[in-house]
């Protein structure tokens, strides 16, 4: 039995303690707020600042971890190498944490390492670069603070009224110390897709089908396993996704984000990690879902292939406003249709926007996708988040 300590306790992390609870791992859950949703059915948990670097440190030398598997962004991730060196695994490694809880470092090492295919894009660490890095990318661009998550503080430039207010935006969603963004040139894509990769210790890298998913505030609303995509162009992110996830290193799995365009795919984001589009594997996609093969990867477990079972989709299930005691109504609802299952995270709060749950749908792989999302999508809107 492995001890894990999990650094960011959301609902992907919920599911990935129950993923280790089924085979007997003990997982102590960490985040900046009591009764985060995997602290619910985690051995213990701790409530701590992750930026404060002395506050990592006392929780690891209080613990003695055999693995710690970051969930999240905020944390002071280049502690991380200081603990390889006692010997605990950092999940998938130090450097692959460290790089992608920075989109600098992950973009510089994506575009100007490996020679990937990008965005055309700059930095700017004030109102006055950003105007400047505007001018050089061209308009529409899209901005994004180099530390944040699930869309916080991203916006589109239109117009030169835009910059400004992109500006004050993209510092107030920044997570952690760092106060500089990224500008991106608008990228005229087809389709997303996520295509969760898997590294092995002692086995091949594998890749999930692709994850199609669309996108509102910088924040997946729905998400469909098999997305539509070309052999050429699986091939190319296939390619791009094994040659970034080996840079980084380690084992575990990757969701790496790509754009489809009439000019090839596009690289645009990775994460070390369980992805949030990828929770449509939880409608029985594949024969093990994606928080069970981040599992058994860093643990070791030899994972001989992964297969796609059926169609699925996601939709999320969002509060529409603040309260610090949400409840749900229409759940009687949800769960009489066939074919169709959610979630519930266990927030303890709410706000606007806020992933509260997710609906799940699926059928055979006969099915048109289209109509397992629209199905998704009618099921997530019978359950309404109550403040």
């Amino acid at each position: 039995m492995s001890k894990i300590l999990l650094l960011g306790s959301g609902e992907l992390g919920k599911e990935f303690v129950i993923a280790a609870q089924r085979i007997g791992q003990t997982v102590i859950a960490v985040d900046s707020y009591e009764n985060a949703p995997a602290m619910q059915v985690a051995h213990a948990f701790e409530v701590i600042n992750m930026l404060d670097g002395s506050e990592l440190d006392r929780i690891v030398a209080k613990h003695k971890p055999d693995f710690i598997v970051p969930e999240i962004e905020a944390i002071r991730t280049e502690r991380f190498y200081d603990y390889e060196k006692q010997g605990i695994t950092v999940v998938p490694s130090a450097k692959a944490a460290n790089f992608t809880m920075n989109r600098k470092a992950i973009r510089d090492l994506a575009a100007k390492d490996l020679g990937l295919k990008t965005a055309n894009y700059r930095y700017a660490t004030s109102s006055d670069e950003l105007q400047k890095a505007v001018a050089e990318v061209g308009m529409p661009c899209v901005v994004k603070p180099l530390m944040s998550s699930s869309g916080k503080g991203q916006s589109t430039i239109k117009s030169e009224h835009d910059i400004e207010k992109a500006w004050n935006y993209a510092v107030e969603g920044s997570r952690g110390d760092v106060v500089e963004v990224i500008v991106e040139a608008f990228v005229k894509f087809n389709s997303e897709i996520t295509l969760l990769t898997v590294t092995q210790n002692n086995n091949p890298t594998l890749f999930c089908a692709p994850i199609g998913h669309r996108q509102e505030r910088g924040d997946y609303q729905e998400s469909w396993q098999p997305a539509k995509v070309s052999d050429k162009d699986l091939f190319e992110a296939q390619d791009m996704a094994e040659k970034i996830t080996e840079a980084l290193g380690g084992a575990g799995l990757f969701g790496v984000e790509f754009f489809l365009t009439n000019e090839g795919v596009y690289f645009s984001e990775l994460s070390p990690r369980p992805h949030d589009t990828g929770m449509v594997t939880l409608a029985g996609t594949q024969n093990f879902n994606e928080f069970e093969l981040h599992l058994r990867a860093i643990l070791s477990l030899p994972i001989f292939e992964i297969t796609l079972e059926r169609a699925g989709a996601s939709a999320v299930i969002l509060a529409s406003e603040n309260s610090n005691n949400p409840t749900f109504s229409g759940i009687e609802k949800i769960a009489s249709l066939p074919k169709t299952d959610f979630r519930i995270f266990g927030k303890p709060t709410s706000r606007p926007y806020r992933r509260m749950g997710v609906a799940l749908t699926y059928d055979s792989l006969a099915t048109p996708i289209e109509a397992v999302v629209e199905k998704a999508k009618e099921a997530a809107n019978l359950i309404t988040v109550n403040t």
